[in-house]
């Protein structure tokens, strides 16, 4: 803090003159504070960073050679309301069948889909899971379907408009 030095400084000549005070202004508890403040506004910038999810796009300079996939390794999720999920194979959007959300439900769909799919073309071959959410659906669904892509290990999924 603020401190008064007091000195005295006294001649020969007079005795009786007044004390010249010197003020000296100690700045050790400023520079703490400063230093404690860009501290925590460092952590918390740091801390507080936004989380997203990290979708896969396709490279936009092979739009040349399009990668061509068989009907029959295609299966599209059709994100429903009332949390539930209609599903075809291939084109044949005709024939519809229903589930859910749970372990047996979209899990079981897709690795079926999976087994599926190596038995037919290979082990190197993987399933494309179309997912087109519908009006009624919510963006929990969405979340839901992707975190399946991620837990089952489908690499090749797209996002579709209704």
């Amino acid at each position: 803090m603020a401190e008064i030095q007091t000195t005295e400084s006294r001649s020969r000549k007079s005795l009786h003159r007044n004390k010249k005070l010197s003020t000296r202004v100690d700045l050790t508890p400023m520079v703490d504070l400063g230093f404690l403040l860009i501290t925590f506004f460092i952590f918390t910038t740091t801390m507080h960073e936004p989380s997203s999810i990290v979708m896969p796009l396709p490279d936009e300079r092979d739009t040349e050679n399009p990668s061509l996939a068989g009907e029959r390794k295609t299966i599209s999720l059709l994100l429903d309301g009332n949390n539930s999920i209609l599903y075809y194979e291939g084109s044949n959007e005709r024939i519809r069948q229903q589930t859910d959300y749970s372990s047996k439900g979209l899990r079981a769909v897709l690795l079926a889909k999976i087994k599926q799919v190596k038995t037919e073309f290979g082990n190197d071959a993987e399933p494309i899971v179309l997912i087109r959410p519908l009006a009624s659906s919510n963006y929990g669904n969405l979340i839901d379907v992707l975190d399946e892509m991620m837990i089952n290990g489908v690499k090749k999924y797209m996002l579709l408009e209704e």
